[in-house]
């Protein structure tokens, strides 16, 4: 993956056009969330990408906690805010924080395992719809609402205990949802592996809006135009 292709950079800030926002959402994450779309009337940057670059330019540490303080939209000129201690955040020029990574233990800059576990993820965090969130919508009978999905990403945790490796895999452990009202707070844990041994875990944790009862006919034309969505993007 050439993470080059989907982000911009000059004087030492990062910038996202619409384009490569969203083809990082289709073409590399499997992901098509609404809000990645390119003429999204609230269009954002995808978390994941965000999440690769800081990987890319700081490596990988042991313990990893990442926080998603607000929405990236194109154009926002962002750069790293690095103190030279255990917390790292990418801000815009008014210092505004978008993302704060807290990390700690060793760290790895081993290119080839940042470029793996970069793709695992991305991999593993597209296939949150339908294949994750429908199953648990429907055990506690709601739904989002079909006429505006949105799903924000809020954080990740991943804790590695042994960074000498270079191909991780990434598998589904558990899976909850709490119902709060109209708002529900999804948490999807998994394992890092290395030739079949658990060699870390993580979770990602997303935040569900305007929440209702769950209707399995509207459920299933939201799946259907999603699926519509992602075919006609990899023709």
């Amino acid at each position: 993956m050439q993470l080059e292709n989907f982000y911009g950079e000059n004087s030492g800030k990062i910038h996202f056009t619409r384009k490569q926002a969203s083809d990082f959402a289709k073409q590399i994450a499997g992901d098509f969330n609404p809000i990645h779309d390119e003429d999204a009337k609230r269009f954002c940057v995808p978390g994941d990408l965000l999440f690769a670059l800081l990987l890319k330019k700081y490596g990988i540490s042991q313990q990893m906690r990442i926080t998603f303080a607000g929405m990236v939209s194109d154009g926002i000129a962002l750069h790293f805010n690095d103190t030279g201690g255990n917390n790292i955040a990418i801000v815009d020029d008014k210092e505004k924080e978008y993302l704060n990574l807290a990390h700690s233990g060793e760290t790895s800059r081993n290119t080839t395992l940042i470029n793996n576990l970069i793709c695992r993820y991305v991999e593993f965090s597209g296939q949150t719809f339908p294949h994750i969130l429908v199953p648990l919508m429907k055990e506690h009978n709601v739904m989002i609402n079909p006429a505006r999905p949105l799903v924000i990403y809020e954080s990740m945790v991943i804790d590695i205990d042994n960074l000498n490796i270079e191909q991780p895999e990434l598998a589904l452990s558990d899976s909850t949802l709490e119902v709060n009202g109209k708002r529900g707070s999804v948490c999807l844990m998994f394992n890092l592996l290395s030739n079949g041994n658990v060699i870390g875990k993580g979770e990602k944790n997303m935040v569900l809006s305007g929440l209702r009862e769950y209707d399995e006919a509207r459920v299933q034309q939201l799946v259907n135009d999603y699926d519509a969505q992602k075919s006609a993007a990899t023709r």
